[in-house]
């Protein structure tokens, strides 16, 4: 079983502006195996409770991984296709205790 390539949307703060907020710049990363799933109706629901937002897709991120997912952009190839938006927090396993190549989970919502 193997992934798909996606990108992220990186976020670098690069300064502060005469009001003292945060200016970043961006950058696109390549992330190699990636999967993408439907999220369960339990997901669907919990994080329209929470959030207030519906997730569109779950994203199997691979072991290893260290990239920023909170509060991030992804680009995500045909046929899914889009810009999408990550929602709270990854979850993540411990690496030796999961069998397959991904140990950490992440809930996207449709962007624009």
């Amino acid at each position: 079983m193997h992934g798909i390539t996606i990108t992220l949307i990186e976020k670098t703060q690069t300064g502060t502006d005469a009001l003292n907020h945060p200016i970043y710049s961006e950058t696109e990363v390549k992330i190699d195996n990636v999967l993408v799933g439907q999220p369960t109706d339990d997901e669907i629901a919990n994080t329209m409770s929470l959030y207030g937002k519906k997730v569109e897709y779950t994203l199997a991120i691979p072991k290893g991984d260290t990239h920023k997912w909170e509060d991030t952009f992804v680009i995500l190839p045909d046929p899914f296709g889009g810009k999408y938006k990550t929602i709270g927090y990854p979850t993540a396993g411990i690496d030796a205790l999961i069998p397959l190549s991904w140990n950490k989970k992440v809930k996207v919502e449709r962007y624009g």
